[in-house]
């Protein structure tokens, strides 16, 4: 596998507690060449910081981790959202689907609500 998007729980967990990846998400992370960092995956934990839903954290986890590339937001991703059904209602979980279709790249996610986006990305595991 060259690419790979992670899903923000996925960031978090690499960061906080990687005990809680599965194996599967621990193969798919260690046989990509390159792991991105979405821009969108900072703001949703920026979000979740600032209402205080990240108990223990602080500014650090909007640091990019050493060993992932930063993905940000552009044009071809905001067009590609407007294309996607709305199968699911979070804006941060489909802007991700939206980038990983623009970019070719595979998602890894545990979110069962994104496998409804098959027919758009390659969704792991």
């Amino acid at each position: 596998m060259s690419g790979l998007l992670i899903d923000t729980h996925i960031v978090l967990w690499l960061r906080r507690s990687p005990q809680t990846l599965a194996q599967a998400e621990r193969n798919a992370l260690d046989s990509a060449t390159t792991v991105f960092l979405s821009a969108v995956s900072l703001w949703e934990i920026a979000i979740m910081l600032g209402n205080r839903r990240l108990p223990g954290g602080n500014a650090q986890l909007l640091n990019v981790p050493s060993g992932l590339k930063w993905l940000p937001l552009t044009q071809d991703h905001c067009r590609a959202l407007v294309a996607l059904p709305r199968y699911h209602r979070d804006p941060f979980d489909r802007m991700l689907v939206a980038q990983a279709h623009s970019e070719n790249l595979p998602l890894l996610t545990r979110d069962r609500a994104m496998q409804a986006y098959r027919q758009h990305a390659t969704i792991l595991p």
